[in-house]
């Protein structure tokens, strides 16, 4: 078997030294102070805007990378963080 369908999922963030995240569906939203935000992505699944007790390895890392494709490849067009 792959080792990589063994991976563990990461389903919620805890980061003490900051307030409570909002979760939302699929990512965690970390305020660090009055001016910037912290999204991390996790695994959590979401169907039909319920989100569903198990998870998908690495999802929250292909997430993030398709975000910073679209962020890179749209730059010249819209200014983004």
């Amino acid at each position: 078997m792959n080792s990589q369908l063994l991976d563990p999922v990461l389903l919620q963030t805890n980061f003490p030294e900051t307030p409570p995240p909002r979760q939302r569906k699929v990512r965690d939203v970390y305020q660090l102070d009055g001016e910037r935000l912290l999204f991390v992505a996790t695994d959590r699944i979401s169907a039909f805007d319920y989100v569903l007790a198990t998870g998908i390895p690495h999802k929250g890392r292909v997430l993030a990378r398709i975000s910073l494709f679209w962020f890179d490849f749209l730059s010249d067009i819209v200014a983004n963080h």
